[in-house]
């Protein structure tokens, strides 16, 4: 899986379809935070992919534990907050990729003396 350079987030299906939805899908999405860590899903690389076809967006994102407690409710925001900015149905699909520290944003991490 290649990351966006400077980053360490995947590069995203729909990077290359529909970039230009992507400035307000990412704004949108900045609103969604994880009430433990306080870092938003995109800053904790949560969302792992984006694909649009056909008038229909699929996010393919993780949790930071497969048993999160705010899993639903994280799911929930992130398709609702995706459905203003994209201005079409969106499914969130659950991935059960194992989440890890190096998925955060470059940068996010020294702030817990990991990197």
């Amino acid at each position: 899986m290649t990351s966006v350079p400077g980053t360490n987030r995947p590069v995203w299906q729909a990077e290359s379809t529909h970039p230009d939805l992507l400035p307000a899908l990412k704004e949108s999405l900045s609103q969604v935070m994880d009430p433990e860590i306080r870092l938003n899903i995109l800053q904790l690389g949560l969302v792992r992919d984006l694909t649009i076809d056909n008038g229909m967006a699929v996010i393919k994102m993780i949790l930071t534990t497969p048993f999160c407690p705010y899993g639903p409710a994280l799911l929930e925001m992130t398709r609702q907050k995706a459905e203003e900015a994209l201005k079409m149905p969106v499914r969130v699909d659950f991935d059960m990729e194992m989440w890890d520290f190096s998925m955060m944003e470059e940068g996010l991490g020294g702030d817990w003396g990991l990197f």
